[in-house]
């Protein structure tokens, strides 16, 4: 019989088919938004396929993300125009609430099996363990193997991998699962550490451990730090109850909006140019080469989150940009000059964040304390891997039987 790395080893690896962009629907919350099910998401969903984007992230977390994904995506304006193979669903299991996890092999199984049903899909391209700072490495290291328990024995999962805050723990926890299991992690995904703010993703000792480790691909999200790095601030809206960042952090930030007005640009665009362009190179050895460069072309890849329609469009204008600038030199004359346009456009991003980077002096590269000071898991032991008996279950078991019409 095959083992879990052997069979691991027979599917291509993730980054020879991740996509380079995906599309986040954290946004799908009330954490964002007032009523998340006000929002357009069919149409946003179906606006992102038919501009490339081909993959999706979503968590059980973000409050109705998953379900509203899920309906968007079993929309008939999707269903009549593209199949399940022709975008990558990813996904994450362990994080029931702000102070409440359960990693335990029962819960993760029955997390992923309601995954599938709300996202009406039969598999999940890619599972993080969700936030994988809160809770101990033997905890991380379980979950992780059930995850590829329900790989290799049901199929219900293709690739595998973790996400968190804090990078150096992200190091530490995927070289203890390369240490204990011999296989190495698909993907791992960072958050709010490659930005205007804070660049700790790119440095030479991160990227180094992660190779080390055997990490394929290392994913980075939250390019505009939840809501830090934006004209309104973390302080103007729904995020302002919840966002982790100290107050002083804040203004920091707040004081470089006025560099991006200065020069005619919205603190948004430069936040989301530099970081889609930045972290394409910085994070090309750990990148996708599933794009339209030339073959073997790795890119970094970023997870993007939207709500709305024409954030989406900036964003893929932004990254299409992006992309010209790193195609190679041809006789194509548009091409030539919608290269020569992105490397201006790099040149005038790139001078704006090292003056941003001045004002904001010792707040840059700064990370808050993940978990916070005295933290503690709201789960109780008593009822680790209790699982709603909701119908998920028993579902499964009549599908795997076969008696599922």
């Amino acid at each position: 019989m095959a083992s879990s790395t052997e069979r691991a080893s027979s599917r291509p690896q993730l980054h020879k088919v991740i996509p380079p962009l995906i599309m986040g629907t954290a946004t799908f919350n009330t954490q964002y938004v007032d009523d998340p099910f006000d929002l357009p998401a069919a149409s946003v969903v179906s606006r992102a396929l038919d501009l490339g984007v081909k993959a999706f992230d979503t968590s059980p977390y973000y409050g109705p993300s998953e379900i509203i994904l899920g309906n968007a995506l079993a929309h008939r304006s999707i269903t009549s125009r593209y199949n399940r193979s022709d975008y990558f669903l990813v996904t994450k299991a362990g994080r029931l609430s702000s102070p409440e996890f359960d990693y335990s092999p029962e819960w993760v199984r029955y997390s992923i099996y309601r995954s599938l049903e709300r996202l009406h899909t039969e598999y999940l391209d890619l599972v993080y363990m969700h936030d994988v700072e809160f809770v101990s490495s033997a905890e991380v290291l379980a979950a992780v193997r059930e995850l590829r328990r329900l790989r290799d024995e049901e199929g219900v999962i293709r690739y595998v991998g973790i996400s968190g805050y804090p990078v150096r723990k992200l190091c530490e926890l995927a070289e203890m699962i390369l240490r204990e299991t011999g296989e190495p992690l698909d993907g791992v995904l960072s958050y709010g550490h490659y930005t205007i703010q804070n660049t700790t993703l790119g440095s030479e000792d991160v990227l180094r451990r992660f190779r080390e480790a055997g990490v394929d691909v290392v994913l980075n999200a939250s390019m505009l730090g939840m809501g830090l790095l934006t004209t309104r601030g973390a302080d103007n809206g729904p995020m302002a109850s919840w966002h982790p960042s100290p107050v002083a952090l804040r203004r920091a930030c707040q004081g470089i909006v006025p560099v991006a007005q200065e020069a005619g640009e919205k603190l948004e665009v430069v936040a989301i140019r530099w970081a889609l362009e930045s972290w394409a190179e910085k994070g090309a050895e750990l990148g996708t080469s599933a794009t339209n460069l030339p073959e073997g072309t790795r890119i970094g890849v970023s997870v993007m989150g939207t709500a709305y329609i024409d954030e989406l469009e900036e964003t893929c204008r932004v990254f299409n940009s992006v992309l010209d600038g790193l195609a190679p030199e041809d006789d194509d004359q548009e091409l030539t000059s919608r290269r020569e346009q992105s490397r201006e456009r790099r040149e005038k991003i790139r001078a704006l964040v090292e003056e941003m980077w001045n004002v904001l002096g010792n707040w840059k590269d700064y990370s808050w304390d993940s978990p916070p000071e005295g933290f503690v898991n709201k789960r109780n032991a008593a009822d680790m891997g209790v699982v709603p008996d909701d119908g998920v279950l028993a579902r499964r078991i009549e599908k795997q039987k076969g008696l599922v019409r």
